[in-house]
């Protein structure tokens, strides 16, 4: 028979164990990594693909403490721009990606191939503020978008040095194996790891896009697992631009980060489309195109047409052959949500029926066409078990609250005192049939 003390040990270690497996969940944050690696006037579509991308990823929930922007950001300002202070992805200038609410992370000389792989494994000195830090665990999911002049398993980092398949390969190896980095040691001369007991691997799940000439070759040493890769050319292929603004007077896109983008602009924080529906399915409609101003600048540009039918990753529409790679990866594709990479990612927390409101305003601090600045959004039903921890949901602010964490405090508090309560109400009856057998033998 288990005394009382113990009984109170066995069943803490059983809840204990149980919140070990709720730990285990499979993504509680999405981080995105965006990366311009060109600089230069007439790389004005490299800058305009990377704020295109970072435009979408924050009007689908992640925020910007979540993302890494990096990019030369020498164009907005740039004499030649006849829009000062405005970075454009379409001929019809429908959104100024740069505006006053963009955050670039690493910009000028910062983004460099060291800086790039110091971010990504973590090892980066302690001054390191922490918006130029990818905070990640093995609970996050990070989409890492690249973009810029490549070859034959290398990219460029302005013109002036190259990243190499192999290091983008041990990079994300690094981030598996090496789990955590706490920084730069000055008395070791290096970069000390955490203590393995509390370390853990700096991601769940990986997402790896580029856009540039040969992209493909780019992810063909990888080796971590969990990670599903795209590029927009093949081996001996270039990656065309898609058309060009005549004020301007450069091209302002890439066709495959623009078809990619023109499918993404259908889908909200709650779609249920899939990896499998961006790369072979046709898009959702277009959203309604704002109504903007008649001026000379409009008049002399009209709007592209959307197309309406197209498989998104043809060679019709790229005039190269877009790749995607999938064996590293433990889920088909199509079981893959658009939303566990692009989107943002929070806890749920269950309200009672007097409590629901089947509408909730969102803003999402970003300039959408789609809505007003607040606009009151019904919410679709959605299953729960699909969607307990990966429903996206537009973060607020910059701090990370997860309310799971709170709820699972005060469930681990009320257990306890339970237990507790139990242990004492046993030595209480334990007690009295002590005294009850003392007078019984009094009495005989």
């Amino acid at each position: 028979m288990l005394q009382p003390r113990q009984l109170l040990l066995l069943l803490l270690a059983l809840l204990l164990s149980h919140l070990v497996l709720l730990d285990a969940a499979p993504s509680t944050n999405n981080w995105a990594v965006l990366v311009c690696s060109s600089r230069f006037w007439f790389n004005y579509r490299h800058m305009a693909n990377t704020l295109a991308m970072y435009r979408t990823v924050k009007r689908l929930g992640i925020p910007d403490s979540q993302i890494i922007l990096m990019l030369a950001d020498d164009v907005a300002c740039n004499p030649r721009n006849p829009f000062a202070g405005t970075v454009y992805s379409n001929a019809d200038r429908r959104y100024d990606l740069y505006g006053t609410s963009i955050e670039v992370d690493y910009k000028g000389e910062e983004v460099s191939v060291e800086t790039f792989l110091r971010l990504l494994s973590g090892r980066v000195p302690e001054s390191t503020p922490v918006n130029k830090r990818l905070l990640t665990d093995e609970r996050s999911n990070i989409f890492i978008y690249m973009t810029g002049h490549g070859g034959d398993e290398f990219l460029k980092f302005q013109d002036s040095e190259e990243v190499s398949a192999f290091d983008l390969a041990d990079a994300l190896g690094a981030m598996w194996e090496k789990k955590r980095w706490v920084g730069f040691d000055e008395d070791r001369g290096g970069f000390s790891s955490m203590n393995p007991s509390t370390a853990s691997h700096r991601y769940h799940e990986i997402l790896f896009m580029v856009d540039t000439c040969q992209a493909n070759t780019l992810y063909t040493k990888f080796y971590s697992p969990n990670i599903i890769a795209t590029g927009s050319s093949a081996k001996g292929e270039n990656s065309y631009s898609h058309h060009a603004d005549n004020d301007i007077g450069v091209a302002v896109t890439d066709r495959y980060t623009h078809h990619v983008l023109n499918y993404l602009e259908g889908i909200n924080k709650t779609s249920n489309a899939t990896l499998q529906d961006l790369v072979s399915s046709p898009p959702p409609p277009p959203p309604p195109r704002r109504h903007l101003p008649r001026t000379a600048e409009t008049d002399s540009t009209p709007p592209l047409p959307l197309p309406t039918k197209f498989d998104t990753f043809s060679f019709e529409k790229f005039e190269s052959n877009a790749g995607i790679r999938t064996d590293l990866y433990p889920r088909p594709v199509d079981q893959v949500l658009l939303t566990d990479f692009f989107g943002g990612v929070a806890q749920v927390e269950i309200s009672t029926e007097e409590e629901f409101d089947s509408s909730i305003e969102l803003d999402d601090n970003v300039d959408d066409s789609t809505t007003s600045e607040k606009e009151v959004v019904p919410m679709p039903l959605i299953p729960l078990k699909r969607r307990l921890l990966s429903t996206s949901i537009a973060s607020t602010g910059s701090e990370k609250v997860y309310k799971g964490e709170t709820i699972r405090l005060y469930s681990i508090i009320t257990v306890v005192l339970v237990l507790v309560g139990l242990q004492v109400l046993a030595t209480i009856v334990g007690q009295a049939s002590g005294v009850i057998e003392g007078v019984k033998t009094k009495v005989s």
